[in-house]
């Protein structure tokens, strides 16, 4: 009833635990059996070993959290070696988020990974470009097209590009990874935010700002997903704020082949069952068969 097919790869149900806040699974796996989930898409993973940020990592705001981690992660070897072969005892998909901060460190790593037993490379195009100044892959459309299509040269899976709500223009960014190759398209990733300390005077995060995640973005994530989905013609995964089978569900409504949850994952470790178990009631109560009867009917 809930299967959903993305990129060829055949998923359970809709629902993907995002990069970034479920690990590799393992640990939620103490928590409840994460073979339910339609994937896993892991930690964001980088070609050498990263610490993350010093300093605060985590700060709650309204309706959601800021976070400064820095793709903290134990690199593609180690991913490979300790992470991979737990991973695929859990009979889900698995979807493999990389990051770099230099084409030659985008092309290094999908090398490395692309003969290893993942369904789908995640490209996350949110990392800073150290030969542009810093600036993310992911904010003018031109280096991202270049980006995409010099990865989808040599990439051996199926590549689906996470993109960022930061961009300067959502759809055109949308289009220019469709043009270049782009298998499936995942969004949004964090918004660009900061929080402030009034007692100490200064910026919470060392970093100065931090990504924003949370029911509090799910409005504009939403609507992003929306305007991208109407503009490409590959499938797109669509996140932001999501924490029960009502979000879920409208996001489908807007045209997501699936979703990704994220930080109500930190809130309750188990909230993806409770969302698949709700699609499949809502689908059972309003006599659906498919989620294809729905997905893109707004």
């Amino acid at each position: 009833m809930t299967k959903v097919d993305l990129c060829g790869v055949s998923l359970k149900n809709p629902v993907i635990a995002a990069s970034g806040t479920f690990g590799f699974g393992a640990e939620y796996n103490e928590y409840f059996d994460v073979g339910r989930l339609g994937g896993i898409s892991g930690k964001g993973l980088t070609i050498n070993a990263k610490q993350g940020n010093d300093g605060i990592r985590i700060y709650e705001s309204r309706g959601g959290m800021l976070n400064s981690v820095g793709l903290q992660n134990p690199g593609i070897e180690d991913f490979i070696k300790k992470e991979l072969p737990i991973m695929l005892q859990y009979n889900t998909a698995i979807i493999a988020n990389v990051g770099g901060s230099s084409i030659e460190d985008y092309m290094a790593a999908i090398e490395m990974l692309n003969n290893e037993a993942i369904d789908i490379i995640e490209l996350n195009i949110s990392c800073p470009n150290v030969k542009c100044g810093g600036m993310a892959f992911g904010i003018k459309s031109g280096v991202a097209y270049d980006i995409v299509r010099q990865v989808k040269s040599i990439c051996k899976k199926p590549l689906m590009v996470k993109l960022s709500p930061n961009a300067e223009d959502i759809v055109d960014m949308a289009y220019k990874c469709c043009e270049a190759g782009a298998d499936a398209l995942s969004l949004v990733n964090t918004f660009k935010g900061m929080a402030v300390d009034i007692h100490s005077r200064k910026a919470i995060f060392n970093n100065i700002y931090a990504g924003v995640s949370g029911p509090a973005i799910k409005p504009m994530a939403l609507r992003m997903v929306h305007e991208v989905c109407k503009a490409v013609n590959i499938p797109v995964v669509g996140m932001g704020g999501i924490s029960s089978a009502e979000d879920a569900i409208e996001f489908i409504m807007v045209g997501a082949q699936a979703v990704g949850v994220g930080t109500a994952s930190f809130i309750k470790p188990d909230v993806c069952l409770d969302i698949i178990d709700g699609i499949e009631k809502y689908m059972i109560k309003e006599g659906i068969k498919d989620l294809s009867e729905i997905r893109g009917i707004i």
